[in-house]
């Protein structure tokens, strides 16, 4: 799972956890016998905590909700805690909606009378119904739901056997990667919040708080690796888990889907009581549950600890959000000045990315390398106009005014946008063919 990279894969095959457990005072003589485990769910995780089998765990929102919960209900006096942020984002980014490759659907609106898969109790299915709300289709009337995991949603997005299928974080990116799914909605259209986050089974951490400061200094050190070299652990990501390390970079590189911040804030209790509402209507949720008590649910206590035993300063890590494209232009060598006009190209077996300031001269370069002959990249970015969300470039619409090329999401968001300029919408076919066409007309003026 990406979200949870940093405090799963990073950790484990950096050995992250070793390098800070304590080995002083009453850990003097004790050898460490450290269990990894890996699950695409949340429930089997939460029914291993309550068993005593995990101590520390990492899950979504909804499934988090349901943990703890769950041990409110039956921990026998045990709680787990919520005490850090893996990746997050404050407006939903990487939940998406997803139709075959050559489906016809194109918009939300589209899905009435449809047939649409989601994993039952998930972030992406709170997503989904609130989405569909907003578009005024009803939910339990107008749309068959359906229940499918992430595997058998993918599996039946590239047979064509489901209309449409919603899911979390990665699959919104992994699928149309992959080739065989289209993306036609993100979550941050909706803007809720949603994370990954860490909990830990309060008798654990009350017996042992040194061991989880130090996983949370595990957590700190991952985290720098990625925002220092982000190409670098993506590809290493992609070694561990199989996860393309384009669809790795695309969330948790820079101006990427998801933000990586320890800290608890806001925005993750604001997904915590959306979760708990939703779960609620879904009837997943006891209806004793109060969602204005989800503040409780956390502690930072233990982050505050390791963030001061590595000499670092908590307000400066919460402050820390800001990872954008940043540099100059591949290309012209111009300063990048707006990450949401940014494009990027990664060239595949290459270690580094290309950064362009605008989406022409990333396809300017593009014609470049396909006239001598270059091989093609292993993916191409850009970024929402309106939001900034970063898109496969495949898969967006553009609109050309002179030299400035904008790129969207949705088809509808570049109409919207084009028909105040009255230009016409391009996808990236059209797009490339354009300047392909410029750069002839180009070189046969000159051999006059």
């Amino acid at each position: 799972m990406i979200n949870t990279a940093t405090g799963g894969s990073v950790i484990r095959e950096q050995k992250l956890l070793e390098k800070y457990l304590p080995k002083t005072g009453k850990y003097e003589n004790v050898e460490y016998q450290i269990e990894w485990s890996s699950y695409t769910s949340g429930p089997p995780i939460t029914n291993k905590m309550l068993s005593d089998q995990i101590d520390i765990g990492m899950m979504g929102d909804f499934p988090a909700t349901i943990n703890m919960t769950t041990f409110l209900q039956k921990g026998n006096g045990v709680k787990t805690l919520y005490i850090a942020t893996l990746g997050y984002s404050d407006t939903g980014a990487g939940n998406a909606v997803l139709v075959p490759k050559d489906s016809t659907l194109k918009t939300l609106t589209d899905l009435k009378g449809k047939e649409v898969s989601v994993p039952f109790g998930s972030a992406a299915h709170g997503m989904l119904l609130k989405a569909l709300t907003n578009s005024g289709i009803d939910p339990s009337k107008e749309v068959k739901l359906i229940s499918q995991s992430p595997e058998v949603g993918g599996s039946s997005l590239k047979t064509a056997q489901i209309d449409a299928h919603a899911n979390f974080v990665p699959f919104g990116a992994l699928f149309p990667y992959r080739g065989f799914a289209r993306k036609i909605f993100d979550g941050a259209e909706v803007g809720v919040p949603t994370f990954h986050g860490v909990v830990v089974r309060s008798d654990f951490a009350q017996e042992n708080p040194e061991v989880v400061v130090a996983y949370l200094k595990a957590l700190l050190e991952a985290n720098k690796q990625f925002r220092d070299q982000p190409e670098a652990i993506a590809a290493k990501v992609e070694e561990w888990t199989g996860v393309e390390r384009e669809v790795v970079y695309m969330f948790l590189g820079p101006s990427g889907l998801q933000r990586l911040n320890p800290t608890i804030r806001q925005a993750n209790f604001d997904a915590l009581k959306n979760s708990v509402i939703t779960l609620k209507q879904l009837k997943k949720l006891d209806a004793s549950i109060n969602p204005t008590e989800v503040t409780k649910w956390a502690d930072e206590s233990y982050l505050k600890q390791a963030i001061q035993e590595m000499g670092l300063n908590y307000e400066e890590i919460a402050k820390s959000d800001t990872f954008v494209i940043q540099g100059e232009d591949a290309q012209t060598k111009e300063p990048i000045k707006n990450p949401k006009m940014a494009a990027q190209l990664w060239i595949k077996g290459e270690e580094k990315i290309m950064n362009f300031a605008s989406i022409k001269n990333m396809v300017t370069k593009l014609q470049e390398m396909k006239a001598d002959g270059k091989k093609a990249p292993g993916a191409i970015f850009v970024h929402d106009r309106t939001h900034g969300w970063k898109l496969f470039a495949e898969n967006s619409f553009y609109v050309k005014n002179g030299d400035e090329v904008s790129a969207f999401l949705s088809q509808q968001a570049a109409q919207t946008f084009a028909a105040k300029s009255g230009v016409q919408v391009a996808d990236f076919k059209g797009l490339q063919q354009f300047y392909a066409k410029a750069s002839s007309q180009t070189i046969l003026t000159g051999a006059k």
